[in-house]
């Protein structure tokens, strides 16, 4: 008998007890007290941070400046005038910073690496201090029994780069520190995310531009972008493969769009993957089918990326899992008089949300995401590279944080996760976003992320409630 099969029994058996009568409504509830909320038994529960957000330290030991580094000193670009030049200092605190993980039970930490800290100028010479300064904490974590997962680029782009990712060669140099970091770290890493939200780096950076370099171009220009950023993306699974270890796991970390059926039928099911599809062509569609699809190219007609040979048979290559950034969802419903056979709908004044403005809560995002991605591009696993909430939280009078709101958000998506997993969707592991409060790119030290509160005058960390919630759900490997 298998998970869903498992599950179609028990909600049968809860039918008839209570479809019996007389004492059943006790036997129900006795029966639900003792329901399965487990997660499989090798489920991999973690926290992930950024460098950039949480390093600080930008002009020690040889590192380079940052496209993050040129934007938020630009005035009027970052809320409250933040940067990054001291964030949560973990670049001297990540002993500190490890014995958080420790203290939750997480048995993995996703962490990016500083690029600009490996090579200063995006490429050519190697500084050494950068890369003694990783060695150090992926020696510290595996001390302590906690498994690194290395994303490679998590938006802090060296500025000497020219013309960063306006410029093809950008690609390459990525590939070329991915190959390098890859050959110096996969004997105790196992696991690497090449680059950590394509839509973010590129659209918000080059397009919107609230984020850096802080443009914004033609759509041509963007659709370049786009590709430049896949491109970086597919020659960094080939160089990592080409100098890891054998047996390491190449992937990405992505925030593609989810969409959720408006009601669970079969035409709305189907709309909602046809979304999923669409709406990812740039990205995430054209990652896991090598190829950017019709409906893109034509919408795009003129403005289409310019392709060179070879380019799709690299951004195609296989990984070895998808790593999904889940947050908020757009809910869809089929429409057969529209010419995409759907129509998202939009989110209302009234809709629920959290601190931050975009930051709309739907934990249904959290099934379908995994569901729709398993179903359309069948990968080996999925993890959840970051879900989690910014909250405006505040320390009460004995100096903690109660943050209720956080630890709802964070039940609900989790039912849902739970959910995907029991369904048996190949989905592996979890990874918090995030261990502590950071910066928060473009809204400063505004939003706080973290499941521990950090004063960023004393650099104090601060466990909130939502971070003992976290640690009784790890040790009971189970929703609590």
């Amino acid at each position: 008998m298998d998970r869903r099969d498992f599950m179609k029994t028990g909600m049968a058996m809860g039918g008839a007890a209570l479809a019996t009568g007389g004492g059943t409504l006790a036997a129900a509830r006795a029966a639900a007290q003792t329901a399965d909320l487990s997660f499989p038994k090798d489920f991999l529960w973690g926290c992930a941070t950024a460098a950039y957000q949480i390093e600080g330290a930008v002009k020690e030991d040889g590192r380079g400046l940052t496209n993050w580094d040129v934007f938020s000193h630009t005035p009027g670009k970052v809320a409250n005038g933040d940067t990054g030049d001291i964030a949560c200092d973990s670049y001297h605190r990540y002993k500190d910073d490890i014995a958080l993980l420790s203290d939750l039970g997480v048995k993995a930490y996703r962490m990016s690496i500083a690029w600009s800290r490996i090579f200063p100028e995006g490429r050519g010479k190697v500084n050494q201090k950068g890369l003694d300064y990783y060695n150090r904490v992926i020696d510290a974590l595996l001390a302590a029994g906690i498994q690194p997962n290395v994303t490679m680029f998590h938006w802090d782009l060296p500025q000497a780069l020219p013309g960063g990712w306006q410029n093809r060669d950008t690609a390459k140099a990525f590939a070329d520190y991915a190959g390098f970091m890859a050959g110096k770290l996969s004997d105790r890493v196992h696991r690497f995310m090449t680059v950590n939200e394509l839509r973010c780096f590129t659209d918000l950076g080059h397009m919107v531009g609230i984020h850096a370099p802080g443009l914004k171009l033609p759509p041509a220009q963007v659709n370049q972008v786009r590709h430049h950023g896949v491109l970086a993306h597919g020659l960094g699974v080939q160089a990592i493969r080409a100098h890891a270890k054998a047996g390491t796991e190449v992937g990405i970390a992505d925030n593609a769009s989810i969409f959720v059926p408006v009601i669970e039928t079969p035409e709305h099911i189907e709309a909602t993957k046809k979304a999923m599809r669409d709406e990812n062509a740039m990205f995430l569609t054209a990652v896991m089918e090598g190829r950017y699809i019709d409906s893109y190219l034509a919408s795009a007609g003129a403005d289409a990326p310019k392709v060179q040979a070879g380019d799709m048979a690299a951004i195609g290559s296989p990984l070895d899992f998808v790593a999904l950034n889940i947050y908020t969802p757009t809910f869809v419903k089929a429409d057969a008089s529209d010419p995409r056979g759907y129509v998202p709908l939009p989110h209302l004044p009234q809709s629920p949300r959290m601190a931050s403005p975009w930051l709309y809560v739907g934990p249904e995002a959290a099934y379908w995401g995994v569901r729709a991605a398993s179903e359309l591009w069948k990968p080996k696993a999925i993890y959840i590279s970051e879900n989690g909430t910014s909250a405006d939280d505040t320390l009460n009078p004995a100096g903690t944080v109660d943050d209720g709101d956080r630890i709802m958000y964070l039940r609900n998506y989790l039912g849902q996760f739970r959910r995907a997993a029991a369904e048996g969707f190949p989905l592996k592991g979890y990874f918090l976003w995030s261990l502590m409060d950071n910066f928060e790119w473009a809204d400063g030290y505004g939003k706080r992320f973290g499941v521990h509160y950090v004063d960023f005058a004393t650099q104090k960390r601060t466990p909130k409630l939502s971070a003992r919630w976290y640690k009784e759900l790890i040790r009971r490997n189970a929703l609590v």
